[in-house]
C-alpha cells in the first residue's frame, strides 16, 4: 500500500531539549496511526512538523507524496487538523465558523452553507447551529472543531490527542466519525495517551518515549510481545495478601502484589493448571477469594514493559 506519511530520521531539539530523536514513520493510505506516548515524548511536535507548522532541525517528511518543508502549501492543501486545544472563533457561531472554513477553502457561499448544516448533523450540533461557540460545552466545542477540519475532505486528518476531556457521547461520536473519514479513504494520524482509543481505532501503533520510536506494530502483535497470560485474583481482605503470597509460591510462579487493589497476578503456563493449583493453595490456607479472571496482555501493559511508565487511566468519562 501507499505510504501517505512518511518521515525518515525525523529531529527537533528546543532549548537544550531533544524533542524528536530520528523519528521514522511509514503511514499507509486509508488507515489509522496511533501515536502513543505521555506528555513530552514527541507526539505533538512531530504532528507540528507534519502539518507545516514547525520545521524538522534534520531528516525528511511528506505528506500525500509532498516534502513538508519545500512544499508547505501544497501539504496544508491536502490536511485536516484537529489540535488539542479547540480553535473556533468563539465569537461566531456553530454555523458561522464553519461556513467562514467554507469560504476561506474557496466554496462559494451556497456550497459553504450546505456544508456547514452537513456537518452541524453529523455531530449533533444542529440545535446550537446558532448560539455562539463561546456558550458551547467542552465536547461541543470539540466536536466543532473537528467538524472545521473536514469542512473540505482532507487526504491526510491529523488528530492531536482529540478525545481529551470528551464526555463519552462526545468521545463515542468522535470515534464514529474517524472510523468514517478512514472508510472513505482518508489517512488518519491520531496521537492520544489513552490506550483504549489506541486499541479501538488503530491499525499500527507507534509508541514514543523521549523521542524516540521505542516499539511499533499492530495492537495485537505488541501484546503478543510482552508474553502470555495472567491469573488475575482478587482477595475478599487485602491484609491477606501475604498469606496468599506464601501460599502460591508453593508450585506456581511469583506473584505480583497489586496492594492498592488487594490482588495478585499470576502467570499462566496451563491455564486449568494453574488455576486449580491456585485455588487448592488459598483454600488450604485460609484465604477468601473474591474473584479470578484470566487477563491476556493489554496495551498497557505494553506501555509500562516498554517505558517503565503507566499509561494514563483518567478516560474522559
Amino acid at each position: 500500500m501507499d505510504a501517505v506519511i512518511e518521515t525518515h530520521a525525523l529531529c527537533k531539539r528546543y532549548r537544550g531539549h531533544q524533542a524528536l530523536r530520528g523519528v521514522d514513520l511509514s503511514v499507509p493510505r486509508g488507515t489509522v496511526l496511533g501515536l502513543l506516548g505521555h506528555n513530552g515524548a514527541g507526539k505533538t511536535t512531530t504532528v507540528r512538523i507534519l502539518a507545516t507548522l514547525q520545521q524538522p532541525d534534520s531528516g525528511k517528511a511528506f505528506v500525500a507524496g509532498h516534502d513538508v518543508t519545500r512544499r508547505p502549501r501544497e501539504v496544508r492543501r491536502r490536511i485536516g487538523l484537529t489540535g488539542q486545544f479547540a480553535a473556533v472563533d468563539a465569537q461566531l457561531t456553530g454555523f458561522e465558523n464553519l461556513v467562514l472554513l467554507g469560504r476561506l477553502q474557496r466554496l462559494n457561499l451556497s456550497d459553504a452553507r450546505k456544508r456547514a448544516w452537513e456537518l452541524l448533523e453529523r455531530f449533533e450540533l444542529t440545535p446550537a447551529a446558532g448560539r455562539p461557540a463561546a456558550t458551547y460545552s467542552g465536547g461541543m466545542r470539540r466536536r466543532l472543531d473537528l467538524a472545521c477540519s473536514l469542512v473540505i475532505t482532507p487526504t491526510v486528518l491529523f488528530l492531536d490527542e482529540p478525545s481529551a476531556g470528551l464526555d463519552p457521547t462526545s468521545r463515542n461520536l468522535l470515534w464514529a466519525e474517524i472510523r468514517n473519514q478512514v472508510a472513505a479513504g482518508v489517512t488518519v494520524l491520531l496521537t492520544t495517551q489513552y490506550l483504549e482509543e489506541a486499541d479501538q481505532l488503530a491499525d499500527r501503533i507507534v509508541l514514543l518515549d523521549s523521542g524516540e520510536v521505542v516499539a511499533e506494530g499492530a495492537p495485537s502483535d505488541l501484546k503478543r510481545k510482552v508474553g502470555g497470560e495472567w491469573l488475575g485474583i482478587s482477595l475478599v481482605d487485602p491484609t491477606d495478601l501475604p498469606t496468599a503470597r506464601r501460599a502460591l509460591s508453593r508450585g506456581l510462579p511469583a506473584a505480583d502484589i497489586d496492594e492498592t487493589s488487594g490482588s495478585l497476578s499470576i502467570p499462566i503456563i496451563d491455564t486449568m493448571s494453574t488455576v486449580a493449583t491456585a485455588a487448592a493453595a488459598l483454600r488450604d490456607s485460609g484465604v477468601a477469594v473474591a474473584d479470578f479472571a484470566v487477563r491476556r496482555p493489554s496495551l498497557d501493559d505494553v506501555f509500562f514493559s516498554l517505558t517503565g511508565k503507566a499509561a494514563r487511566k483518567d478516560h474522559p468519562a
